[in-house]
Parts: C-alpha cells; structure tokens; sequence
C-alpha cells in the first residue's frame, strides 16, 4: 500500500515538471512567432507607404506642372489670338480705306468726265502714269496775283525741272501751286495762268472759283482732288507767303507715319469774332456759344498737314461738309467729332529772323517760317531770299535725307 501510494507520488512530480517545460517551450514559441509577425511585415509596411507616398507626391507635382504648362499654353494662345484679330482688324481697315479712296476717284472722274473742268485732265494724267505711293503732296495755296510771291518761292524753297521730277521719283515729295479759274473761265487771268504752268509745269488747277471769302472751299476741293489724284501718306496745305525747309518737313512727318488719323500743326484757339466789318468775321458766331466764346483747338491756316485717311473722309464726305467764314477753323471742325490725333508741333510756326535763324543755330531746324503780325512773311516777295539764307536748312540735306 505504501509502495503504490509513493509510486503515484512520483508520477505526479514528473508531470508537473513536463508541464513547467511545456509551458516555457511554449512561452518561447509564442514569443518568436510574435516577432515574425509584428516585427518584419511591419517594416515591409512603413517602406512600402513611403513608396506610395512618394510617387502620389510625384503624380500631384507633375500634375501642378502640367497645369502650369497648360495655363502658361493657353494663355500664349489666347495672345496670339489677340494680335491675329488686331491684325486682321489693321488689315481690314486699309482695305477699306482704299476702296473708299477709290470710289471718291471714280466719283470725281464721273463728275470731271459730265462738267469738262480741268480736273479730268489732271485725272487722265494720273490714270496714264499708274498708282504711285508718295510720301507727301504739298499743295501752296496762291492766288491770280500772286505771280511775284510764286516766282520767290520756286527761287528759294521749291526745287525746279528735274530737280523737282528727282524729288518726286527718288523722295517722294509732290509739291504744286494750288489755284481754281476765274468767275468768267477762259478769261485774261486763266490764260496767264496756263501760260505759266506751260513754262513750269508746277499748277493743280481745281474746279473753283477763286475769291478770298472761298478759301475753306478751296481747302475741301485741294484735298479732295490730291487724294484722288497722288496716293499719299500726308497731303500738306501751306501758304505762297512762308518759307518751308522740305527736308524737315518729311522728317517731321515720318514720326507719325503709324497713326492712320493725325492733324499736324500749330494747335490754337483764337475768339470768335462777331462784330461785322472786322477780319476774320464769323457770320455763324451764334454756333459757338456766349458772346467772348473761343473756338475749338484747330492748326493755324500757314502750314498744316493731315494723313491719308483724313484725306480720302474729306473726298469722299465733301459735299456735306460744313463751311465756316475761315479756313483753318473749317478743316478743324471737321475732325472735332472723329477719332483723330491732334500733334502740335511748334516747329510748323517759326517766326522770321532771327527766331528760326537761332534756333537753326541751336541744331533745332524749323518747318516753317513766317511773321505772325501778317499771317505771312511780310513782303514775302523780297524778303524770303534773305529768310531762306538764314533760316533754309541747305539743298543737300534734301537730297540726302531718307524718309
């Protein structure tokens, strides 16, 4: 009884000790499949999510760039929309300007054609040499008795012969004495004009009767029949009384060759003169408001220049252009309700020795020159020699100037 008890005692032991040995070795085995499982596919997991990160951070970053790239293209492509449309729009307004310049040409070839005035020689003329682009037509507006102050200007500042076919065909510069007919057409005073121009060949006769009172007709009728006649950048309205340097003329114009609507000139803004008998009367005073009233900013009449554009609106609109008693205010209202560029250039005013002659001194060479106390030179006739000596910007800086 004792040796069975002692013998179970002893199996009991045993299993007791097993089962610490069991409990460790699974203690054990518990522990490294922990670390296989928590410690490697964790490490795996932290380098895989960085690499997801990194190439979503790529895609967004190459994403923004490509934005950038295609703002940055659009916006290219919105620009050179723009300047196609601006320069379709540029493109589109010269051929309409010269549709209308030659339907005004053909309107006036009709209307010369039906009344036989001395326009339809001139155009006939035009049409046999061809189209021609100058740079400018100065027209020297003159009278019938004129004759003296005419002959000074063709022995100062007006080339002669071929010096003048030379400045036409190589500068492009058309210059003429401007005059109409007289009330009884054929008379005395026309045929010392035509004899004359046979000799030098340097008129444009209009289709106008001459008469002081006249003269903002003359303007419209000059301007209309020069751009019909000569395809020009500027056309020029200058004064038989002032001396102008050529040269410097087309200098001065070539500035502003790019603007398609400009009116140069000495801008002013004189008083509206309602007292009757005075000179320059404005029967139409009541037009400009209050007694003491000014008129609107226009160039003074001695010398003033406009672009073709202007021009061809003047010969196409001619006949519903309103006339006021003076010239200079005339073409000046004219443009008051367009889209056009005033340049005041005060180079165009010079006075007389010794004001340019200083001036030419100090390298600033002047347009023009004359006496503002007679909206002229002063007995032009004899002086503009002694003007065109001091003040005259020399023959070879025409020559060699290049516009």
């Amino acid at each position: 009884m004792y040796l069975k008890s002692k013998e179970q005692t002893s199996r009991n032991v045993i299993s007791q000790k097993w089962t610490f040995f069991l409990c460790l070795g699974c203690f054990c085995a518990g522990m490294l499949f922990t670390n296989r499982m928590w410690t490697v596919p964790e490490s795996k997991g932290i380098t895989r999510t960085t690499a997801m990160e990194a190439e979503k951070l790529k895609l967004v970053s190459e994403g923004c760039n490509q934005r950038s790239k295609e703002v940055t293209r659009e916006a290219k492509d919105i620009f050179g929309e723009v300047f196609k449309t601006h320069h379709a729009i540029h493109t589109l307004d010269k051929t309409i300007s010269n549709l209308e310049m030659e339907l005004a040409a053909a309107r006036a070839a009709q209307e010369s054609i039906l009344s036989g005035s001395p326009l339809s020689e001139n155009l006939n003329k035009a049409e046999s040499a061809g189209k021609k682009r100058f740079l400018m037509v100065v027209g020297i507006n003159t009278a019938f008795s004129s004759r003296k102050r005419r002959d000074s200007v063709r022995a100062t500042w007006m080339p002669q012969g071929e010096k003048r076919k030379k400045l036409e065909e190589e500068k492009g510069i058309i210059i003429r004495f401007v005059i109409g007919h007289s009330a009884t057409s054929g008379g005395i005073l026309d045929r010392a004009i035509e004899a004359e121009d046979r000799k030098h060949g340097d008129f444009l006769r209009l289709d106008h009767v001459e008469g002081y009172l006249e003269l903002s007709a003359k303007t419209k009728i000059y301007f209309a029949t020069a751009a019909t006649l000569w395809d020009a950048e500027f056309y020029v309205k200058v004064d038989d009384d002032v001396h102008v340097n050529i040269a410097t003329l087309g200098e001065t114009l070539v500035r502003h060759r790019s603007k398609p609507r400009v009116y140069i000139g000495c801008m002013k803004s004189g008083p509206v003169l309602n007292q009757k008998g005075v000179r320059y009367h404005e029967p139409e005073y009541w037009k400009f408001g209050e007694a003491g009233n000014k008129y609107f900013r226009h160039a003074t009449g001695q010398l003033y220049a406009i672009s073709k554009d202007l021009a061809t609106y003047i010969s196409i609109n001619q006949h519903v252009l309103h006339r006021y008693a003076n010239e200079d205010v005339t073409l000046g209202s004219w443009f008051i309700g367009l889209d056009v560029e005033h340049i005041d250039d005060r180079r165009l005013c010079c006075g007389t020795p010794p004001d340019c002659e200083w001036k030419a001194q100090a390298g600033n060479i002047c347009v023009a020159s004359f006496d503002w106390s007679c909206s002229g030179i002063c007995r032009s006739a004899d002086r503009i020699k002694e003007v065109h000596r001091r003040c005259g910007e020399g023959e070879n800086a025409l020559w060699s100037a290049r516009f």
